[in-house]
């Protein structure tokens, strides 16, 4: 007998599963580009790592967000494009990194090698632009350097520096958490930055470009402070079209929890953080629906995931990969396809090395995290329809009168039928979940199990890494019906036609 029921409603719609709902964000931190995307934090390096772009292409990631982050701002684009033994060297104000642990940046990486980057691994960049240290003119030369095909000082530079079409960079992202380290402005200082900046970069779009560019703004879990920013944008006179595309905002979780020090009420509290995402992406979608309407400016949540304690600045933000940290991606991850509606993007931060990252190196070899697992394992929502679900299920009560739903999960349907993903969210007992699909009978189900054998606080390394991936799932089909059983702090995939 099941203790849950998930019901999956296929003829109610959400909304499309953008694919770059799974995108990531690299940003000049710790080990995250020198010794893991690059391999030297020096002006003669030997470039890009091979094991570190494999990794990330058999993934298929659909965006990455660079320079940052904090970087972002107080970034300067010409210092990272020509001959490396010109380029400067410059501080980095707000992160140690590279093997030194410098808080300063060769330049050794820039603009070229990042979107040659981009073209090798097949992703889309997304590039933000520096609002508050930099002003409209050079955000508006990065966009002219980067995509324009006529006769200018800037695009012939680009083909001096090796790239003779333009790179097409669709995405760009006017300041970065202007509300802190990007400024510290109120919401409406940085309304009025931003229509500066929108002014200049996105005029580009309908006279010298051939494609549309998409604006970003920057956004706040303050939702107040979003609806602010808003009703300041819409003071201008820009007519009925906003001068934004999407708006974004940054969640983070466990910021007070050590993965070492953990216990199981640690873990459901955690695991409660996460679920907060859902309502974060309500609230920010109320707040645009207040001034515009979400069908106009979508969601982007460009920095999200586990932040442990064990991340400090003295080490570049480095923490152990967990099947924990994962299983909270896999819950996340769920609550972007309820929402695909209005959730447009979205980038794990970080990519590589830092924080959750899904790819970890040392000097000779990289490794796939558990996390990364659980991005291959929902790939195939990528694109499909998100549909409703319902799901009857026990849960435990926490501290200020919270819950956590032990079960949950989301579906989606596309060409090859219906795919459901599952998390046991309880790190102490299996639960036996019943699937039906309301208005189909599957006549087939195949299904896969992440971290099934693995203690939730288990950390990989590049010796155990073969231990957290996916193993198959035995799924009982009966009469339409599917039972499976998941054991404690783990993900299940199903794909039924």
């Amino acid at each position: 007998m099941s203790d849950a029921e998930f019901t999956v409603h296929t003829d109610a719609t959400i909304g499309r599963i953008d694919p770059e709902t799974h995108g990531h964000f690299s940003e000049h931190l710790g080990r995250c580009i020198y010794e893991g995307i690059w391999e030297a934090d020096e002006a003669d390096g030997e470039g890009v790592r091979e094991d570190v772009k494999e990794l990330l292409a058999d993934l298929e990631i659909p965006v990455l967000r660079w320079p940052g982050g904090c970087f972002a701002d107080d970034y300067h684009w010409e210092d990272g494009v020509g001959p490396k033994d010109e380029r400067p060297r410059r501080r980095n104000l707000f992160w140690a990194q590279g093997p030194e642990e410098l808080p300063e940046e060769s330049n050794a990486f820039g603009t070229d090698e990042f979107l040659q980057f981009c073209e090798d691994v097949g992703t889309e960049p997304y590039l933000a632009a520096n609002v508050g240290s930099g002003d409209p003119q050079e955000a508006a030369n990065w966009v002219e350097y980067c995509n324009y095909d006529g006769d200018t000082e800037l695009a012939d530079r680009r083909r001096e520096n090796g790239h003779d079409d333009p790179y097409e960079v669709k995405y760009w992202g006017l300041g970065n958490e202007n509300w802190g380290c990007g400024g510290r402005m109120s919401p409406e200082q940085y309304a009025r930055e931003y229509r500066r900046f929108a002014t200049y970069v996105g005029t580009q779009s309908g006279l010298m470009l051939d494609h549309d560019l998409e604006l970003i703004a920057c956004g706040f879990e303050d939702h107040e402070w979003n609806r602010r920013f808003l009703e300041e944008v819409s003071k201008s006179a820009w007519g009925a079209d906003f001068p934004l595309d999407h708006l974004t905002f940054h969640h983070y979780y466990g910021r007070t929890m050590s993965v070492a020090e953990a216990d199981e009420d640690d873990f459901d509290s955690f695991l409660a953080g996460a679920l907060e995402m859902d309502d974060h992406i309500t609230r920010i979608a109320g707040a645009i629906n207040a001034v515009a309407t979400t069908r106009d400016i979508g969601v982007i949540i460009d920095e999200w995931g586990a932040w442990h304690t064990e991340a400090v600045s003295e080490n570049g933000l480095e923490q152990p990969g967990t099947a924990l940290d994962a299983l909270s991606a896999a819950v996340v991850l769920d609550v972007f396809n309820d929402h695909s509606d209005v959730v447009t993007m979205t980038n794990i931060a970080q990519t590589i090395n830092v924080l959750q990252c899904l790819v970890e190196t040392d000097a000779e070899e990289a490794w796939a995290r558990p996390t990364y697992h659980v991005f291959d394992a929902y790939a195939p929502h990528k694109g499909n329809e998100g549909v409703r679900t319902t799901v009857d299920t026990p849960s435990r009560e926490l501290e200020d009168d919270e819950e956590l739903p032990l079960v949950g999960g989301s579906a989606s349907t596309g060409d090859d039928g219906t795919f459901v993903t599952l998390t046991n969210r309880d790190c102490r007992e299996d639960h036996t979940v019943t699937v039906s699909l309301e208005g189909t009978d599957p006549e087939a189900v195949e299904g896969q199990l992440l971290f099934g054998d693995q203690d939730p606080k288990a950390e990989v390394s590049k010796d155990n890494a073969a231990e957290f991936e996916p193993a198959d799932l035995d799924a009982d089909l009966d009469g339409g019906t599917v039972t499976v059983e998941l054991p404690a702090a783990s993900v299940a995939t199903l794909s039924l036609s």
